[in-house]
């Protein structure tokens, strides 16, 4: 079952590129009294969350954050190495990159994807969510394309 709106996000610890490295990031402390907008893609780098996804929360980044949201984060199915240059590359600074590298916050939110076929292993769905003090007050889930979870769409509920 998958996390729908009304629920609190689950305690789990992610990674961040620091600047010294890879750093542990509790989700808690990301979203604990704060508006949060968190976006997941199925994978760095890859051409629909390069090309589409990341560069609409790249553009509309000022417009989110004057909605009065605090933090705009990323997450995907990826290490803190990876979305750390993928952050540099999309010209992201205004985006928190989190890493789920064992898929830990995709399945506790129960929105794993299968891209088993393409080679990529268990990944997160593409979804947005505008969080409140932890709690999910909006959430798009994308089963084929970027319209649920655009920045576009996530400025509708903000």
């Amino acid at each position: 079952m998958s996390i729908a709106t009304g629920d609190t996000l689950p305690d789990i610890t992610l990674k961040t590129n620091g600047a010294n490295g890879p750093e542990d990031i509790a989700l808690k402390d990301v979203v604990s009294g704060k508006r949060v907008v968190l976006f997941a893609v199925p994978g760095a780098f890859t051409p629909g969350c390069s090309n589409t996804h990341m560069p609409g929360f790249v553009v509309k980044a000022d417009d989110i954050l004057a909605k009065g949201v605090d933090t705009i984060a990323c997450m995907a199915v990826n290490d803190a190495f990876v979305m750390g240059a993928w952050q540099e590359s999309q010209n992201a600074e205004k985006i928190l990159m989190l890493a789920d590298g064992n898929g830990e916050l995709a399945k506790a939110l129960g929105l794993t994807l299968d891209a088993s076929g393409f080679g990529m292993g268990v990944r997160s769905k593409r979804f947005a969510m505008v969080i409140n003090d932890g709690k999910v007050e909006y959430l798009g889930v994308d089963e084929k394309g970027v319209e649920k979870s655009s920045a576009e769409e996530v400025l509708k509920h903000l």
